[in-house]
């Protein structure tokens, strides 16, 4: 009997440190971090709504969390010249982890610099009355973007320079979202880090962007029912 309770033992004792091995050194992103809350950046940035704690200098450090979603607010091609101001209106890039959803398809892209001009104007999911309340242009509106930006998740949001990302929070928050739970991480252009995916490359001398690379979320409006 003694025998038989000393192997249960050793097995049970087996399991436990073949778990913990696993956790620590097969699965290191389980192990999650305690993240710091949202505190926005000083000047120029923090205007935006970048933050200060995570942004394009260190997300690399924050990716793959099973608790999280990664979100990047970028069009495909962005009818805005952000050529201008030293972007791409196409999407040239995207960080590993990140899944694109069109910002100015959830609402209108306003506060744009002078010299980039509009973006996308036509329909959104979302419009803004009177009284600056965010109101829902279709049934489907609200489900969409829970199905998008789960609440019971923290959101990574960045875009190309950090507006987009910015005016995401304002919306999430403004719908109900917990703004602690919001990460505006910045901008794309500025991020050097090593978890980058190339979208454009050169093909024959000519540049070319190889959009199926992008993990998109389109957003079809011909299938909604309006309000």
């Amino acid at each position: 009997m003694k025998k038989y309770i000393w192997r249960a033992v050793t097995a049970a004792i087996l399991i436990a440190v073949c778990t913990f091995l696993a956790g620590r050194y097969l699965f290191p992103a389980e192990r999650l971090a305690v993240l710091p809350k949202p505190q926005v950046s000083e000047g120029e940035r923090g205007q935006l709504g970048i933050d200060k704690n995570i942004n394009e200098s260190n997300i690399d450090d924050y990716l793959g969390r099973s608790d999280s979603v990664y979100r990047d607010m970028r069009m495909l091609i962005d009818p805005a010249n952000y050529e201008a101001i030293g972007g791409d209106a196409y999407l040239s890039g995207f960080i590993k982890g990140f899944e694109v959803v069109p910002m100015p398809y959830l609402i209108p892209a306003t506060g744009l610099p002078e010299a980039v001009g509009s973006s996308y104007t036509g329909t959104t999911l979302f419009s803004q009355n009177e009284d600056g309340e965010y109101v829902a242009n279709y049934v489907e509106s609200m489900d969409i973007l829970e199905a998008l930006f789960p609440k019971d998740k923290n959101i990574f949001l960045m875009c190309g320079g950090g507006g987009y990302a910015g005016m995401t929070k304002n919306l999430l928050v403004s719908l109900g979202w917990n703004e602690e739970k919001i990460f505006n991480v910045g901008g794309y252009w500025s991020y050097k880090g090593k978890n980058n995916v190339a979208v454009k490359t050169e093909r024959d001398g000519k540049v070319a962007y190889d959009f199926f690379k992008v993990p998109y979320h389109n957003i079809d409006f011909s299938t909604l029912t309006a309000k």
